[in-house]
């Protein structure tokens, strides 16, 4: 017994050493890895789009249309990272937010489910847009000239 304790105390101290010397993540660089109002549209965005796109069931969609347009206008409203802080994704934020609304007024006036289904898949695209973006800003970082 006493020779395991022998063996796991180096391999523990190595350990302690390798966490504490590892590379720690500035305060900026988490921010710029970090979006919470993308991330929390995008649960909402899942849970109304998928049941439409797996099965073609338009309740989730309509059900949940108050809480995705409450997500975008948070979304649009918050900071843009710097990573993707220009103009051209502050417009699409908007044209999400502004299509988001449209569609949930329609929702209120009687749209058919073929026209909620279509405008679905709109938002979807538009939204998957913008969270590529997102993603490939990172590797197109320092390429880019921002305006």
């Amino acid at each position: 017994m006493q020779s395991k304790s022998f063996i796991l105390l180096p391999i523990l101290l190595v350990l302690l050493a390798v966490l504490g010397c590892s590379t720690k993540h500035s305060e900026t660089d988490i921010q710029n890895d970090e979006w919470p109002e993308m991330d929390a549209f995008h649960m909402t965005m899942a849970e109304a789009f998928h049941p439409l796109k797996d099965s073609g069931n338009v309740e989730p969609a309509i059900r949940l249309m108050g809480q995705l347009a409450d997500d975008a206008d948070k979304w649009a409203s918050s900071p843009v990272p710097e990573k993707v802080d220009n103009d051209e994704m502050k417009s699409q934020l908007e044209k999400l937010k502004t299509d988001i609304h449209t569609l949930a007024d329609a929702i209120q006036d009687g749209a058919s489910e073929d026209q909620i289904s279509a405008a679905m898949h709109t938002l979807h695209d538009q939204f998957h847009e913008i969270m590529e973006e997102w993603h490939t800003s990172d590797s197109m970082e320092g390429h880019i000239e921002k305006h």
